[in-house]
């Protein structure tokens, strides 16, 4: 039977309010009560050969509360004229929440833009937009909202977020909330507060003016006539990003690499040091405008996400070189192909004409599908005779 059900009228009104829709009217002022809600009835078919069916049906939904019928006469033929349900209407809010059983919720929320309208109606939009999202938080709304209006007393504070000091209030709620708190803070602060070009969770910080953990930057040096630590010939040093940019050190070559082993293991090189790579991370490396004055050479996996990384170095350092990333390297380690599950798509601008046709290979699936040579697998040999090979350049 195709006939709409009293359970069916009511989840057309579930459906209301799980968009959120009923919630968000009382943040936008809308009213949609008396509210219609359509009902598929019976043919003049089924009052044939269903009559008892049809005035069972029709029973059921006029005893439905607090639904209230708009009924319909219908002369048949052999039955005569009949009253059938033509739609269902909810009268008023308050009927509503009776039927779907949502009181509490919705006085839950009503005090929550009550609360905001009074403290910092700008954040109301919000309210309207994530309607049941709000409703999750109405417990930590309150901090939420000391949270937003601490930042806008303090616009831009260039503190760590352990230093904002308000009661019940700690580091990690704020870390928590960083999501909803963006949203939060974009509504309420002006826009010369916001960097809008720091976006995401992990740029909550700079995005708002705090403080950040330092980007941080590790290095080797390769030849101990290079001396940056006394009495350790060639040490591991771990920096930040603003202490390495202001090194003063006798470097003329940089390797870079993904692989920590690697890192470790790089030979000794004349006039050189290796930095432990940072992926698609550049922006710290790139504060250290001294390493424009040395050869760069980027060592990574022999994949379409591994150029992708090299391309994006070279925005950075555009005389950046590639170190063991070639078809030669490929071919010889046939062995250790692996499988790259998300290949990059995208198309690469600042490869050089080998590297392109590489990686378009790659892409394109030209010699395996989803290929890559991670750079752990390059025999040490391979490696140390690549090195040389590079130095004989010079």
């Amino acid at each position: 039977m195709t006939w709409t059900t009293a359970k069916e009228l009511k989840a057309q009104l579930v459906r209301l309010w799980e968009r959120g829709e009923l919630l968000r009217d009382f943040v936008t002022y809308n009213s949609r009560f008396p509210l219609r809600l359509a009902i598929k009835g019976p043919a003049s078919r089924d009052l044939t050969e269903r009559f008892d069916a049809v005035r069972a049906w029709a029973a059921e939904l006029a005893n439905a509360r607090p639904l209230r019928l708009e009924w319909q006469e219908i002369r048949h033929r052999v039955q005569g004229t009949q009253r059938l349900p033509a739609a269902g209407w909810i009268d008023s809010l308050e009927d509503a929440l009776v039927w779907l059983g949502r009181r509490c919720e919705w006085d839950r929320f009503a005090s929550l833009v009550e609360m905001t309208r009074q403290q910092n109606p700008f954040l109301l939009p919000w309210l309207g937009k994530r309607p049941l999202q709000a409703l999750e938080l109405a417990g930590e709304w309150p901090r939420l909202l000391a949270v937003v209006d601490w930042v806008k007393q303090h616009p831009r504070p260039a503190v760590y977020l352990r230093q904002v000091d308000l009661p019940g209030i700690h580091s990690k709620f704020i870390e928590t909330h960083r999501a909803v708190l963006a949203e939060l803070l974009d509504l309420a602060l002006p826009a010369d507060s916001v960097d809008t070009t720091k976006t995401g969770v992990a740029q909550f910080a700079a995005r708002y003016g705090f403080l950040d953990k330092p980007a941080r930057i590790r290095l080797r040096i390769l030849d101990p006539a290079i001396h940056l630590v006394a009495g350790a010939p060639c040490p591991d040093i771990t920096l930040d990003a603003g202490s390495f940019s202001r090194l003063a050190i006798d470097a003329r070559r940089v390797f870079i690499t993904e692989n920590e082993i690697n890192f470790l293991a790089f030979p000794p090189v004349p006039g050189a040091i290796v930095i432990f790579g940072a992926g698609y991370g550049w922006e710290a490396l790139a504060q250290a405008r001294w390493l424009t004055q040395c050869a760069i050479h980027y060592w990574g996996d022999i994949d379409t996400h591994g150029f992708a990384i090299l391309d994006q170095l070279r925005s950075h350092f555009s005389h950046a070189s590639s170190l063991l990333m070639d078809r030669a390297t490929l071919e010889a380690h046939r062995a250790f192909w692996g499988r790259e599950d998300k290949p990059q798509r995208g198309d690469l601008s600042r490869l050089t004409a080998e590297e392109l046709s590489l990686y378009n290979d790659l892409r394109d699936n030209r010699i395996r599908e989803g290929l890559r040579l991670e750079q752990e697998h390059l025999g040490f040999g391979w490696v140390q005779e690549g090195i040389d090979r590079l130095l004989q350049q010079d």
